[in-house]
């Protein structure tokens, strides 16, 4: 039988971020939302990209020249990559002579993946693991409960990063494989997720009651993650509608409850796609800001051992 194969952005070893102990997190390609802040704009996409490094460029057109279906040219000294002739060759990148133009997404077998992935077992210790992140890691299902059977197997910690976004049967499929569920829950208010993350949210908040159902005759663990966004995620008002779902909903086996402080370093990668990001220019929320909302999270005592800020914030003079 052919071993499942995914489209793996990229792989981010010694991590901190993404789940407990030190850890190695795998990127996967593609995402059904469109979260108007995203800081992984690479990921979105379904399909492999182009990511071009101006300040690599040395201007000698050789991505244009070699371009077997002329989809790449330059408009005002900037490459314009037209993806409705582009056949994802990247002929361009093998041929670049300055490494000024990147393929975005890697082919993977399963098991050749876990393999590699094993090779850093030695570091992550009692509470490390593998965390698969994105993109959103349940929209390449096969792939990914293959990916995750196999690091069980191999007696590694697994952790998904997930939007929430897919059918309750993915999740019921890839739960016997996984130790930690990273959910995401961003916006409690539907229309306003629909207009800030591109749907609405009713499948997910139906996805966390069901998970948090199983998760608890488990031995597994449950992690809700809440971007907190300048004008979409904010609010008092919207972090207290969510703590009251958590308690409702998953209050006896939420283990921890982040609140993940905006991230404006990626406004290069979206240039660099050639894209446009609605948050170019923002600054990063203030502490007192963060702490404010904090409180608000933790205004039931039930959370407040369980609830943390994570991220940077701006500097106050």
């Amino acid at each position: 039988m052919r071993e499942k194969t995914g489209l793996i952005l990229n792989m981010q070893r010694m991590s901190t971020e993404d789940g407990p102990g030190l850890r190695t997190t795998v990127f996967f390609k593609g995402c059904p939302l469109r979260c108007r802040w995203c800081h992984n704009p690479e990921s979105l996409s379904y399909k492999r990209e182009l990511e071009w490094f101006d300040d690599r460029c040395i201007g000698c057109r050789t991505c244009e020249k070699i371009c077997p279906v002329k989809a790449i040219g330059f408009e005002n000294q900037k490459l314009v990559v037209d993806y409705s002739l582009c056949t994802r060759c990247m002929k361009c990148a093998e041929s670049c002579p300055a490494n000024a133009l990147e393929a975005k997404g890697v082919f993977w077998e399963a098991g050749g993946l876990a393999d590699e992935l094993a090779k850093d077992h030695a570091y992550f210790g009692e509470e490390g693991g593998v965390t698969l992140s994105g993109g959103e890691t349940l929209a390449q299902p096969d792939f990914a409960v293959a990916l995750c059977e196999k690091l069980h197997q191999k007696g590694i910690q697994v952790a998904i990063d997930t939007c929430g976004m897919v059918d309750f049967s993915i999740l019921k499929r890839v739960f016997p494989y996984t130790d930690i569920f990273l959910y995401d829950i961003k916006i409690m208010d539907s229309k306003l997720h629909k207009k800030h993350a591109g749907a609405g949210n009713e499948k997910i908040l139906s996805n966390l009651r069901l998970l948090a159902a199983m998760i608890e005759n488990s031995d597994k663990n449950l992690w809700i993650r809440t971007p907190i966004i300048p004008g979409a995620t904010d609010s008092h008002e919207n972090i207290r509608q969510i703590a009251d779902f958590l308690i409702a909903e998953a209050g006896t086996v939420l283990s921890r409850w982040e609140l993940c402080a905006f991230n404006n370093m990626c406004e290069s990668k979206y240039k660099r796609l050639g894209y446009n990001w609605d948050y170019a220019g923002k600054e990063k929320l203030t502490r007192s800001h963060l702490d404010e909302l904090l409180k608000a999270a933790v205004k039931n005592e039930n959370l407040r051992d369980r609830t943390f800020i994570t991220g940077s914030a701006k500097l106050e003079v």
